[in-house]
């Protein structure tokens, strides 16, 4: 697999596009560039038997989180709540920054 840039980071707001889960809304809580996923908080849950260890952790089905595919996700735009695409620009002190394309606005 390639490195391939995100345009969606750890802690963004995301939508989802395609997929089970589409429509839904919910906070990026890790990125893997390497294998280009994502994993949402709240979003592509499965449940998974469990085996009970040494460390403690019981034995049951648990729920969990499972990584989705990036471009299956977009950001949402911090002024109107709806999916936009990532631009970048350099700002006057040459600082390089996020933007979102359908409004401008800059992405934190």
């Amino acid at each position: 697999m390639t490195n391939i840039k995100l345009k969606v980071k750890k802690d963004d707001e995301v939508i989802v596009l395609t997929g089970k889960n589409k429509g839904q809304k919910g906070k990026v809580v890790k990125s893997m560039p390497k294998e280009n996923k994502v994993i949402v908080a709240g979003i592509n849950i499965v449940k998974k038997h469990q085996k009970a260890d040494a460390m403690g952790k019981k034995a049951g089905i648990v729920e969990i989180e499972k990584p989705i595919n990036a471009s299956n996700v977009a950001l949402v735009d911090p002024k109107d709540g709806k999916a936009t695409k990532v631009g970048y620009k350099t700002l006057e002190d040459g600082k390089k920054v996020r933007v979102s394309k359908r409004t401008g606005e800059v992405i934190a």
